[in-house]
Parts: structure tokens; C-alpha cells; sequence
């Protein structure tokens, strides 16, 4: 990252902050990042001329940006890199999948966890390279990733994977797991609601009843 991008990125972020924001979100947060006080649109709407100008740089550029920007405490800066990602993800290949997973496991939280899996869904785009080593890892928010990365995908979504993916993991305790699994049902269940159906009724016994519930968010009983 060039200082005179750093520079500009600090000064447009400072005068998008909102006075007495910063210990708000942050106690919402559970006090494990420091803030600037910055609200979602008004951090893109700052920072996205920066983002803009970074238009044709490598895709290895990219992620260095995007690791540089992790380091930084105050949490913007992570929703700026993410953002940046988002931006250009067209530019990223499955060779880089390595790399974000990488972000995912460093302050991690499921701000951030979130938003990448979606990165990580769209330069995919309906494969699933890393994801069988991804939903063993013995990183929580890795499997997470492996449970969401399918979200959007309607009809190219790999049935057999998401119903296989969420019984490997149906006997885990934590709630973020047990919560992304009910959400790649749901989500999918847009899509093909019979299906959802049929293997969350099949299945009731194994998935925890948090799964079971949201994943049948929306469904209408048979």
C-alpha cells in the first residue's frame, strides 16, 4: 500500500466518522475491536474513489493492499479491505483462495468472516476448490466459510455438498456453525423449497434444533 493511499484513505475516513459512534458499535462488538466511528455508507461512499483508482492493479497487488489494511486496529479498515476485495474480485483467481482464506482466520469475527465468504462465493463462481479441506478445518470460521460459500448460487448450487457439508458439521455446539448451517439451508430452499423440506425433515434428529429452525425459516408445512 502506498503511503499517499494510506494517507488519503486516513483522512477520508476521519472526516466520515460520526462523533461519539466509535464506543457504541464497538461495546456491540463485544469489545474486541477498536473503531473509528465510521457508519457502512459512509465508509463506501468515502472510501470508494480511493478503491476506484486501484482499477487494473494485479490481483497479487490486491491482496497486499488488502493485508496491509488488515493490520491496521481500528475494524474500517478490515470493511475497507473487504470492500476493495468486492470491488475487484473479477481480478482474483482460484489460485487466491488460499490468500483470503488467510484473512479469515485473522480477526476473525463474523463481520468479516461474512462478507469474505461472499468474496470467496464469487470468485468460485459454482466450484469448490479448498472448500473438502476447508469444512475439516479445525479453524471454526474456515468451516463457516465452507458452509456459506454456496449462498446466491440458486440453481448451481452443489446439492449433495451443502446437504453432505451440513451433516459433517450437525454435531457441533457452536452457535456460529450451527446458525450457517440453518442459513446455506434457507438460502437454498429460495430455490428448491421441496428439497430443504425433505432432508431437514429426514434429518431433524441430527441437525441441532437452531439449524432445523432456520432453516425452515420460511417453509410452509407440506
Amino acid at each position: 500500500m502506498t503511503p499517499e493511499f494510506h494517507t488519503a484513505l486516513d483522512t477520508a475516513l476521519a472526516h466520515a466518522a460520526t462523533p461519539g459512534r466509535a464506543p457504541a458499535v464497538r461495546a456491540y462488538m463485544r469489545d474486541q475491536f477498536d473503531f473509528l466511528g465510521v457508519g457502512t455508507p459512509q465508509r463506501r461512499q468515502a472510501a470508494k474513489p480511493l478503491l476506484q483508482q486501484l482499477k487494473g492493479i494485479s490481483a497479487d497487488n490486491l491482496i497486499l493492499y488488502a493485508r496491509a489494511l488488515w493490520d491496521f486496529p481500528q475494524r474500517e479498515y478490515q470493511y475497507v479491505a473487504i470492500d476493495l476485495l468486492a470491488m475487484h474480485w473479477k481480478q482474483l483467481e482460484l489460485a487466491h483462495i488460499p490468500d483470503l482464506l488467510e484473512l479469515v482466520q485473522s480477526k476473525s469475527w463474523w463481520d468479516t468472516v461474512d462478507a469474505l465468504a461472499a468474496v470467496i462465493g464469487d470468485v468460485l463462481r459454482y466450484r469448490h476448490d479448498g472448500m473438502d479441506q476447508a469444512i475439516e478445518h479445525n479453524d471454526m470460521w474456515v468451516r463457516r466459510i465452507a458452509l456459506l460459500h454456496q449462498l446466491g448460487w440458486r440453481d448451481k448450487v452443489d446439492v449433495e455438498r451443502l446437504f453432505n457439508y451440513s451433516l459433517m458439521l450437525a454435531h457441533e455446539k457452536e452457535f456460529f456453525i450451527q446458525k450457517a448451517i440453518g442459513w446455506a439451508l434457507r438460502d437454498y430452499a429460495r430455490h428448491d423449497p421441496d428439497a430443504v423440506r425433505a432432508f431437514t425433515s429426514k434429518e431433524k434428529h441430527r441437525l441441532s434444533a437452531l439449524s432445523y429452525r432456520e432453516a425452515n425459516k420460511h417453509l410452509s408445512t407440506p
